[in-house]
């Protein structure tokens, strides 16, 4: 985690799922698009993981 910034493994690790399954909802829209640090590699706010956890507890 840099900056307060979570990667995608760890956005997964907190919401149950696989790191494929939160790239699957980015590209079908339910969810916006991540951020990209300086290597391309997707990060999220701690925002972006308060909204996810809202999407999973509808589906789940």
């Amino acid at each position: 985690m840099l900056d307060g910034r979570l990667s995608v493994t760890k956005v997964a690790e907190e919401l149950g799922v696989s790191a494929k399954t939160i790239t699957r909802w980015e590209k079908a829209g339910k969810i916006k698009r991540a951020k990209r640090d300086w290597r391309g590699w997707r990060v999220y706010e701690p925002e972006d993981l308060d909204e996810m956890k809202k999407l999973v507890a509808a589906v789940y």
